[in-house]
């Protein structure tokens, strides 16, 4: 997946506005099951909000693993929730045209 530059992020992070978290990092912290519910989620939606309620403090090393385990990109990270973003291959399913 080739790298987002900041004006596609910025846009990307004006689209997340408005969004709710659709996944809630709790005490179980990153499981197979939430890694799993991830990735359903933003196949569907593409741009995700994901909040973290437990592991505030490891949420950059979290979140770069979130990114990893599920192939996406972290657009940011505000407060303690964590906006993700991976592009639908499919060209007739895409929600947010990126290059």
């Amino acid at each position: 997946m080739e790298k987002l530059n900041s004006t596609e992020r910025s846009f990307l992070r004006s689209q997340a506005h408005h969004l709710e978290p659709v996944v809630l990092i709790g005490k179980s912290g990153i499981t197979d099951g939430t890694i799993e519910t991830i990735n359903k989620v933003i196949e569907k939606r593409e741009l995700i909000k994901i909040k973290f309620r437990e592991y505030k403090s490891e949420k950059k090393s979290l979140s770069n693993q979130i990114a990893k385990l599920t192939d996406s990109h972290i657009i940011g990270i505000v407060g303690h929730t964590l906006i993700l973003f991976r592009q639908n291959p499919d060209n007739e399913k895409q929600n947010y045209k990126i290059s």
